[in-house]
């Protein structure tokens, strides 16, 4: 019997400007947003970011407020088509408790990346939903500072691509604002 290394396991995350090569074209435009108004540093000013520079991405995009001692996050802002993929508005509650993605840690260890590294971090997530739909999901995410270098927010977008609405167009109706 042929003997079969086992693989290592695959780290979907990116946290380097490769992603950009990989990533959809909406994904890529909220990164560059972002990317101009860091101005040399290492995270912008949650101050520095102008909703309306960014309109047609809003329902895409989450603010997590990031608490300390002990460390957790907490949703403060869905947009709309994040309500529509989960079904719930999460607003106010903790993400430990309202996660979007395959399990509860998974979720929590991508905002943990982004307070440790205070730098950008792209997922790409394949998950089945407890309804049975498989949602294919790229997400970004992006520290805010209000000063100096610790995270304060986590900006995220979040885009589903085609696989989520399948070929079925009255899968279409569920995320309305899916085409942006």
């Amino acid at each position: 019997m042929p003997h079969r290394r086992s693989m290592p396991p695959i780290d979907r995350r990116i946290d380097s400007l490769q992603f950009l090569d990989i990533c959809s074209p909406p994904v890529a435009e909220v990164f560059h947003y972002w990317d101009g108004q860091r101005a040399g540093r290492s995270m912008p000013l949650r101050a520095d970011i102008d909703p309306n520079a960014i309109r047609r991405h809003l329902p895409g995009i989450s603010l997590v407020e990031v608490k300390r001692d002990p460390l957790d996050f907490v949703y403060r802002l869905i947009g709309t088509r994040e309500v529509y993929a989960r079904g719930n508005d999460p607003t106010g509650k903790r993400v430990a408790d309202n996660w979007f993605g395959a399990n509860a840690q998974d979720v929590v260890a991508n905002y943990e990346r982004v307070v440790a590294s205070r730098s950008f971090l792209y997922d790409k997530e394949t998950f089945t939903r407890a309804d049975g739909r498989r949602v294919v999901d790229e997400s970004l995410f992006l520290p805010l500072s209000t000063g100096g270098d610790e995270v304060a927010q986590i900006m995220v977008y979040s885009f589903y691509g085609d696989a989520w609405a399948g070929s079925r167009p009255s899968a279409r109706k569920l995320l309305p604002v899916l085409d942006e």
